[in-house]
């Protein structure tokens, strides 16, 4: 089984769940999950885990991103987007400083009503379910931060902004610029959207599934893997001593004692990892899990493992 993290570049026509059933195919391997999804017409940045890297999704998933996005002023649609059906057209007034100024203001944290064409759940139900039934419902805001915001591009005749935005997790750029649009009492919807960033993973690293197949093809996707370890640099790396590796196999606890030795290092001092959490390997090197140490009872319990 191949385990790991392959950063994938979404393209426009695909889901999220296109993209992990395309490659099923290519690798030949079932257990696949992506982390975090992107609307059809969206592109860009999809941490795809493999194998034992399923176990990550939801940590990767929490990560902070980075989107390009194109705001259209002076228009309002029901899904927020172009590709909605228009409930509202009006005349943008407001003067570029204005308009820049508007943009700005939603840096910080920011209360946000998650669009009805949205997989949220509300009482077991998608949003996007009720939605395309002809239902709107009550919905409770949420709150993300916008880190920042970029203004790349600006075109006063077509009403267009391109900018470049920092957020937390949860974040609906479509959301965005419909606010700003409210804000600016013109309306506003989203024309664009690139994700150049999920964590660390970033437009650069990132391959076309028609890329995948070739790669897979000349035998060469371990140059493109993200070890599933390498997701944890600023954990201390503890190896368990080869007559004591069968309490890790069965994901039992160990004792600071039953350490290999490592000589030249100070990963067996316990004042280098006192009641926190560490990378924990067998005695031939094998990613084993994530440990917690707990001084008082001298003990490294399992937080999760990935054996």
């Amino acid at each position: 089984m191949i385990n790991g993290i392959i950063s994938i570049y979404k393209e426009k026509g695909y889901t999220s769940h296109d993209v992990v059933a395309k490659l099923r195919g290519i690798l030949k391997q079932k257990k696949i999950g992506h982390t975090g999804t992107l609307d059809p017409d969206a592109e860009g940045v999809l941490p795809v885990c493999l194998g034992n890297a399923t176990k990550l999704c939801g940590m990767l998933t929490d990560k902070d991103k980075t989107y390009e996005a194109v705001l259209l002023l002076g228009i309002t649609t029901d899904t927020q987007d172009v590709t909605g059906t228009v409930s509202d057209t009006r005349e943008v007034t407001a003067g570029r400083k204005q308009i820049e100024d508007t943009i700005i203001s939603f840096i910080g944290e920011y209360h946000q009503l998650p669009p009805m064409y949205s997989a949220v759940k509300v009482n077991g139900k998608r949003l996007y379910e009720l939605a395309r039934a002809g239902k709107e419902i009550e919905r409770e805001t949420r709150k993300v931060w916008i880190h920042n915001i970029r203004i790349l591009e600006f075109n006063e005749e077509k009403h267009e902004v391109r900018m470049s935005v920092d957020c937390s997790k949860g974040t609906y750029i479509r959301t965005l610029c419909h606010d700003i649009g409210a804000g600016l009492k013109c309306g506003g919807c989203m024309k664009s959207l690139l994700r150049t960033r999920t964590g660390a993973f970033t437009l650069e690293n990132s391959l076309k599934l028609s890329d995948i197949e070739g790669i897979v093809q000349r035998n060469q996707l371990q140059h493109y893997l993200t070890k599933t370890d390498d997701m944890f640099p600023d954990y201390k790396k503890i190896t368990v001593a080869r007559e004591f590796t069968k309490l890790i196999y069965n994901g039992n606890s160990f004792r600071h004692g039953q350490i290999k030795e490592q000589p030249n290092s100070m990963d067996n001092n316990s004042a280098c990892f006192i009641n926190g959490q560490v990378r924990v390997y067998d005695w031939e090197n094998q990613f084993i899990g994530i440990y917690e140490y707990n001084s008082e009872d001298n003990i490294f319990k399992p937080v999760k493992m990935f054996l």
